[in-house]
């Protein structure tokens, strides 16, 4: 792996650890479902800045981009929501479709070409904004 591939690679494991534990403690909350998240604004928008760095760092290797792309447009969705606008139902499934396609962006810089959980979700994806001509 070359270095610029493993820097990439890394961060993309850090941005899916990072939204992850947010995932995590968002689970944890002891508020109900239909309550407002309480994710803070700031912590999304840095996330949101180096998953936009990654990606542009990423433009190499096009089926990388495809999927931080998608892990963009959901943050960008979580963002226009935050902070307390959106349920934390709402809130766990848009961490989801971010948190999958960076699992499948690590998996494909590491060489793993392999069926990735919530690849399919990404090629599904894929499709669909083909569909919708993004």
């Amino acid at each position: 792996m070359t270095s610029e591939r493993s820097q990439i690679h890394y961060t993309c494991i850090f941005l899916y650890v990072s939204f992850q534990a947010i995932q995590e403690a968002v689970e944890k909350s002891c508020r109900g479902e239909d309550t407002p998240c309480w994710l803070d604004a700031r912590t999304l928008r840095m996330l949101l800045g180096e998953l936009q760095q990654c990606r542009q760092n990423a433009s190499p290797f096009p089926i990388v981009c495809e999927s931080l792309d998608t892990a963009i447009y959901h943050c960008g969705l979580l963002m226009a929501q935050c902070p307390a606008a959106v349920n934390r139902r709402l809130c766990g499934h848009h961490l989801e479709a971010i948190i999958l396609p960076l699992k499948a962006a690590a998996a494909q810089l590491s060489g793993k070409v392999g069926h990735v959980a919530g690849q399919d979700s990404v090629l599904s994806f894929r499709g669909l904004r083909s569909w919708l001509g993004w």
